[in-house]
């Protein structure tokens, strides 16, 4: 009996700590939480505006040569996979938070050091 308790309470508490490790990647905005998944509209309709956004490029880039009036070859590189990546100044003692979009869904969500100054975010 002892053991059974004993691995129920070691289970429970293994448990508690995967939910909690889930929860601590999920981004929130005063009373809601976007998570992957969320669409830049969810994002937008619960955190508003982020205070930048940027536009990245995996690494995948192709390369083409085409011949300019001159004839002289030119070399145009061509993003691939776009990425938009905003990010949300939480203010002083908090984050800035970095959300990944691919096309129109998040895909991550990372902290991008600390916070300075007023919170730019909802609820905080």
């Amino acid at each position: 009996m002892k053991k059974t308790m004993s691995l129920l309470f070691i289970s429970s508490i293994l448990i508690y700590t995967i939910i909690s490790a889930d929860e601590v990647r999920a981004f929130r905005c005063g009373s809601e939480m976007v998570t992957t998944g969320d669409t830049k509209a969810q994002v937008l309709a619960a955190c508003g505006k982020p205070a930048f956004r940027e536009t990245v490029c995996e690494n995948n880039q192709e390369y083409t040569a085409q011949r300019d009036k001159t004839g002289r070859i030119k070399t145009k590189k061509k993003c691939v996979r776009k990425k938009e990546v905003w990010r949300y100044n939480c203010g002083e003692g908090d984050f800035i938070y970095a959300l990944t979009f691919a096309k129109d869904k998040l895909i991550k969500e990372e902290t991008a050091g600390r916070g300075s100054g007023k919170s730019g975010c909802l609820g905080k």
